[in-house]
């Protein structure tokens, strides 16, 4: 071949001809996904030190750490590279965070479970992109979709090596900890699958211990990474350093090599995530707001904001006000919700002791309900 044609090529052979076709049948049985280059084959992370950082196509990725700190942002961003080079992916959704994601079919939405058969039939074309979206199941729900999706998925990618990736979101809610069968729905590998999760402790060890690739965000970085090798009986690395800012802790575990921040690649798309979840989703028990009352004589668990809009409405003015001056109210919109500007509008109203019950109630509720509207749901007692 001409050196310019060999500059430009992913792969040169050693031998010349049909020696070389045969060469490179013989490099395609071996290891397939190791013939191109890191730039073609793989999946852009981001940069350390001048150099670009790849996910390898075989790798299952962990992507991990506070909740609110960054990781469905990230997750978009690899979707967006994906796109990018035509390799076809499915992400599975629990809580509708990637509602209107560009270059994905939507399947199921707020009211409306995703179907096993119309996921199949997607995905058998190659051009398809899938959004599985569980916001319809109940939490108690979604392991066994979870379990029962899998296998037919797996008995895809066997055949066809498609979808390229696979992105569980909420693993701990699809792959818990606590559920005995998940070995018997895993392959020995999860090759091209991205786990993500707040709870890592909390995702099932079997799922972990194929986890070739660690992303850690966030303060609590360097603590992700000690659990996980906790959950997996890995000795965590010493020295770790602290991602800051846009940068992430990234970790090979079986490489040998230290754990080191890497300055992760943005989205160009904003999503707005996570609307019609928190207005008539199901937060779990520790996202979801409890009225108590300042006698804790009641225990009234709201788990989206049409419930809590339903229950403010409903409870007496002590219960009211007991939450009101605490600042209950804008401290779960901020931390739970992640809405800082309705956060911010009733931190305003928390703080004016001058308003009488039935007017700071009114002002909190219609904030609430410009910004989330949906079908009016029973509230749910605890």
């Amino acid at each position: 071949a001409l050196p310019a044609v060999k500059e430009t090529a992913d792969l040169l052979t050693k031998e010349a001809r049909g020696k070389g076709v045969e060469e490179l049948i013989r490099r395609l049985i071996k290891r397939d996904h190791l013939i191109a280059k890191k730039r073609s084959r793989g999946v852009l992370l981001g940069t350390s030190r001048g150099k670009d950082i790849y996910l390898s196509p075989m790798e299952t990725v962990l992507i991990a750490g506070s909740s609110g700190i960054g990781k469905s942002t990230l997750a978009t961003a690899l979707t967006e590279r994906l796109v990018e080079k035509g390799l076809q992916f499915c992400i599975f959704d629990p809580e509708g965070d990637y509602d209107g994601l560009k270059g994905a079919v939507p399947l199921g939405n707020g009211s409306t479970a995703p179907n096993k058969e119309q996921l199949l039939e997607l995905i058998d074309k190659p051009q398809t992109n899938v959004v599985v979206n569980g916001l319809a199941l109940k939490v108690d729900e979604r392991p066994d979709f979870f379990a029962e999706l899998l296998p037919g998925l797996g008995n895809v990618r066997y055949r066809t090596a498609r979808p390229h990736w696979l992105i569980i979101d909420e693993a701990h809610h699809l792959m818990p900890k606590r559920r005995g069968d998940t070995r018997s729905v895993l392959s020995i590998e999860l090759p091209g699958t991205v786990l993500i999760t707040v709870h890592p402790e909390a995702t099932s060890t079997d799922a972990l211990r194929l986890v070739t690739a660690v992303i850690a965000l966030g303060p609590k970085a360097k603590g992700v990474i000690r659990t996980f090798c906790k959950e997996t009986g890995l000795k965590a690395p010493k020295d770790m350093p602290l991602p800051k800012g846009d940068r992430v802790l990234f970790w090979r575990p079986h490489d040998g090599k230290k754990p080191f921040t890497v300055k992760a690649i943005e989205p160009d798309q904003s999503l707005k995530r996570h609307s019609r979840k928190y207005a008539e989703g199901e937060l779990d028990e520790a996202g979801s707001f409890y009225f108590t009352g300042p006698r804790k004589a009641m225990n009234l668990r709201a788990h989206n904001l049409i419930i809590f809009a339903q229950m403010a409405d409903g409870i007496d003015d002590k219960t009211w006000e007991y939450h009101l001056r605490a600042g209950d109210y804008s401290k779960w919109f901020r931390q739970q919700i992640r809405d800082k500007d309705l956060a911010r509008e009733t931190a305003e109203v928390e703080k004016d002791k001058t308003l009488p019950a039935e007017e700071s109630r009114k002002l909190v509720i219609d904030a609430v309900r410009r910004r989330y509207t949906a079908p009016a749901t029973a509230p749910q007692r605890n």
